[in-house]
């Protein structure tokens, strides 16, 4: 399956926004965001709190709904049944907290899929929650929103990146023209859409996007077969680097001043873990921390020496995850490879919260400065 990107850099015809709240939201009102993707079913209940939000109750659970998706281009009956499982706890979480603003988004499993109306149809039936299949640009889009908070003032060129299950989404930003205290809030204005109305703000300008339907998932998938370790690693690594052929920033190598990428994704924030040898995940001390290449490349290195026992046994990495560290510590070697910058952001943040900021911004629910 080829990459999703639009026809021509920046030419974005397609504005994706979401609907306005039909009524004003009450003071103190929850939202709720769930993310169903390839490998994990994930979920927020929050409330806003000035220009961000308080979690109230959260859900995560390795699902595993891609899995065998590859071979039979099928959601496989035991992949739904453990999934909507995990989705009628979201939906009990859902009634107790008597949410009633919420956004339920399934991504690249369930685009790919033959059978996933089919699917959708038995999760409205059994749990009551209406999933939603949003498209590669959407699921971009929130990601990118997400990190606004980690974008420095200095930064000019930024890429955003989230390693998902099931695909790889890249958007290139252009802010040299936006003020520096502005920066952040530009990228959260376009929760509205990639492609910007006229307006007196000062605005973000997507270069380029693209969906790379390679994920940690997918990627470890196709190379199954490979049985050495760092061979499969190296295979991955490359592969995934000839699929960005068509994202435009690939083929500009000149280095830019005040360039800033921005990873989020399970596999970004584990490899942080591991960097700093925390024995007990904290996200306080890994979201918005700062990776050098090098730093990023000892890690990796480390994860090929343990081999497939030794990473089921760290805490850092755990029984449900080693299977899928190496297929993403490949994407992201690729993408420091690529471009211009020897550090990297880790984002603890990503679709939810994406969800979260553009429902509460639709809403104006968001008070205005600076993160």
């Amino acid at each position: 399956m080829a990459p999703q990107r639009p026809k021509g850099a920046g030419a974005l015809e397609q504005k994706t926004a979401l609907s306005p709240a039909p009524v004003p939201p009450r003071s103190g009102e929850l939202y709720a965001a769930l993310d169903l993707g390839t490998n994990s079913c994930r979920m927020l209940i929050a409330q806003p709190k000035g220009n961000g939000f308080h979690v109230v109750d959260s859900f995560s659970k390795s699902v595993q709904l891609g899995a065998g998706l590859e071979r039979t281009q099928r959601l496989s009956r035991g992949s739904m049944t453990r999934t909507i499982q995990a989705l009628r706890i979201c939906q009990q979480k859902l009634r107790r907290n008597k949410v009633r603003r919420m956004r339920l988004v399934a991504t690249e499993a369930c685009r790919r899929a033959l059978n996933a109306n089919e699917f959708i149809r038995r999760v409205h039936r059994e749990t009551g929650l209406k999933l939603d299949i949003i498209k590669p640009q959407e699921e971009a889009q929130l990601a990118v929103i997400s990190c606004a908070p980690l974008v420095g003032r200095s930064t000019e060129n930024l890429l955003v990146v989230d390693i998902g299950g099931g695909s790889t989404e890249l958007v290139w930003i252009d802010l040299k023209d936006v003020p520096a205290h502005d920066r952040p809030q530009s990228i959260m204005r376009l929760h509205s859409g990639f492609k910007q109305l006229q307006s007196d703000l000062p605005a973000a300008r997507v270069v380029d996007w693209i969906s790379v339907p390679l994920g940690v998932a997918t990627l470890r998938e196709q190379f199954n077969d490979v049985e050495d370790d760092a061979a499969r690693f190296a295979l991955m690594s490359w592969f995934f680097e000839e699929n960005l052929g068509d994202f435009a920033p690939y083929h500009d190598t000149q280095p830019h001043e005040k360039f800033q990428i921005v990873g989020t994704s399970g596999t970004v924030t584990t490899v942080a873990a591991s960097h700093l040898g925390l024995k007990r995940y904290d996200r306080t001390k890994v979201d918005g921390l700062h990776m050098t290449s090098d730093e990023i490349d000892r890690v990796i290195r480390s994860y090929l020496a343990l081999g497939p026992a030794g990473r089921r046994s760290d805490p850092r990495i755990g029984h449900d995850r080693q299977a899928l560290i190496m297929s993403g510590a490949a994407i992201l070697q690729a993408l420091m490879r690529c471009w211009p910058t020897d550090r990297l952001s880790v984002a603890d943040r990503g679709l939810r919260e994406g969800l979260l900021y553009a429902q509460m911004s639709a809403d104006g629910v968001l008070e205005d400065g600076e993160f």
